[in-house]
């Protein structure tokens, strides 16, 4: 007994809801770069504000770390933060494309 298309549902109703992720998947893309996250180091005396798509949109330094001695530290400062805003805005990129994929890891996103 052969099952033919049967199992697989209405083929054209599939294809609109691949086109409908499509279209959400592309807008989303689109507002990921207005979406913001916020890191920290150093007790807040270093603060990063990146886009999620990675973008730094501000860095703010505590002037109190400003000593010219203390630059190696406050290097170091800058790349937790940065690293950090950077975790941060990849897991938000992939729990907003997890809504419109329904949680079905897609080759290619995140």
């Amino acid at each position: 007994m052969a099952m033919g298309m049967g199992g697989m549902g209405n083929p054209q109703k599939l294809m609109k809801q691949v086109q409908k992720m499509q279209a959400d998947m592309a807008r989303l893309q689109e507002e990921l770069g207005n979406m913001t996250v916020e890191a920290t180091a150093g007790g807040g005396a270093v603060k990063c504000v990146m886009t999620c798509k990675q973008e730094v949109k501000s860095l703010t330094i505590d002037p109190e770390l400003l000593d010219p001695e203390e630059v190696e530290m406050l290097q170091d400062l800058l790349i937790v933060a940065f690293n950090e805003a950077s975790r941060l805005s990849q897991d938000k990129s992939a729990a907003e494309m997890s809504k419109i994929t329904g949680g079905v890891k897609v080759p290619g996103l995140f």
